[in-house]
């Protein structure tokens, strides 16, 4: 059978940098970062102070007062940025056969605030406390769950639970249904929202997160000498990915073509990469041969570039192994120096990045970088955007439990 072309028609977001994609990438291309001191609650006894939450989001700009209060904080940004993604791809029911619109939306951690709350209020308050929506409010598949009922997407529906791989894995999966005409339209990404005491807690004690408190806008500072661990953030990205067959007869614009997905386990150790990267190498490599082009025919990747110590030692190891000299030839950078770790939503967001990448010919910045490394060597776009016409690009995304995804980008030729 003949693989179905994919393509991507939607974009919409929630993340620390913004509440919409054309202001994301805006200040994303400034070089601003959303990183900041922790409001949500009080981080004063805490080792740990800052992270990239985000800021001035109405809830009931997109989704019924009266069903807000069922919602952990992870489906609100889900089905806002679904509502965006879907307006904008311009899909209507004249075009679209709801028994073949898929949802996959992917989430490390699910409503991880709600239960925190919750076992508070049981404590404290007895059993009289606890709301009747409390296990819908934290389990990870809701978000696929209300998306699908309020579009109406009777399709393929998952949740995807693959830690900071959670939205690539679950774009790439989409991409599977759609090749293989198990759906004409799929709601893909992540969403996540983590930050809680007892998030940050668990967090810290791995040694894990950038403590950097006096100056939260550098602490996140991928490939740079100085790094000292990631930024937690929180937010949602969701991509509409389409048949091309079905987005050109409706005459969609389309921002750009999925043509490779690789996905593996490194089975080495929990937490930390293997030495050498090999998890790393070898989906990177099937991503390429998914999509039928060499090494050299990659011109941009968006690293995983978390701000640790050996993921960006690591990644920059295992990309010098796939691309030979060819790395050097490469633009690389992570855009998590401007949004922190989103986790379970980080390579969603970094999929609408390096589409707009590609649509709009701008290799977006690695910010705060300023100490090079002698183990990491590459150009990684430092602190300012490149323009540059872009043909093929390259998503990274590993999570813990040694888990990788990895996206091919292609620009849109009729």
């Amino acid at each position: 059978m003949t693989k179905k072309r994919v393509v991507i028609t939607g974009l919409g977001t929630v993340n620390p940098l913004a509440n919409n994609v054309r202001d994301t990438w805006s200040a994303l291309l400034k070089g601003e970062t959303g990183i900041d001191r922790i409001t949500r609650f009080n981080p004063e006894q805490y080792e740990v102070q800052i992270a990239g939450e985000v800021k001035g989001f109405n809830p009931e700009d997109y989704i019924e007062k009266r069903d807000i209060k069922k919602m952990s904080l992870f489906i609100q940004y889900a089905m806002a940025s679904t509502i965006m993604a879907y307006n904008d791809s311009g899909l209507s029911s004249p075009y679209v056969n709801k028994e073949k619109i898929g949802v996959i939306i992917g989430s490390g951690m699910g409503g991880l605030e709600s239960i925190e709350y919750y076992h508070d209020a049981l404590l404290n308050g007895g059993i009289r406390k606890i709301s009747p929506f409390f296990i819908p409010m934290t389990i990870g598949n809701m978000a696929s769950g209300y998306v699908a009922i309020k579009f109406g997407a009777m399709g393929p529906n998952l949740c995807i639970t693959t830690a900071c791989a959670s939205g690539a894995h679950s774009i790439g999966e989409a991409y599977r249904y759609i090749q293989h005409d198990l759906a004409d339209v799929v709601i893909a990404g992540g969403a996540e929202s983590t930050i809680t005491p007892l998030a940050f807690t668990g967090f810290t004690n791995m040694k894990a997160l950038s403590s950097n408190n006096s100056d939260p806008k550098h602490a996140s500072r991928p490939f740079d000498l100085n790094r000292d661990g990631f930024v937690m953030s929180e937010g949602a990205g969701i991509l509409i990915l389409e048949s091309y067959d079905h987005a050109k007869a409706r005459g969609a614009r389309m921002y750009a073509e999925i043509v490779g997905y690789g996905a593996n386990g490194d089975a080495y150790h929990i937490t930390a990469p293997s030495p050498k990267g090999e998890g790393a190498v070898e989906c990177m490599k099937a991503a390429l041969k998914d999509a039928g082009i060499s090494p050299e025919e990659i011109d941009y990747i968006n690293a995983h570039g978390t701000s640790t110590k050996y993921n960006d030692q690591i990644e920059t190891l295992a990309i010098k192994t796939v691309f030979a000299d060819h790395a050097y030839k490469l633009a690389v950078s992570s855009t998590k120096g401007a949004t922190g770790h989103l986790l379970g939503a980080a390579g969603a967001v970094e999929a609408i990045f390096t589409t707009l990448a590609l649509y709009n010919g701008i290799i977006p910045p690695t910010i705060n970088y300023q100490t090079p490394d002698p183990e990491c060597d590459l150009n990684y776009v430092p602190n300012s955007p490149v323009k540059k016409e872009i043909k093929f690009a390259m998503s990274n995304s590993f999570g813990f439990g040694g888990t990788n995804a990895v996206l091919i980008f292609k620009r849109v030729e009729n």
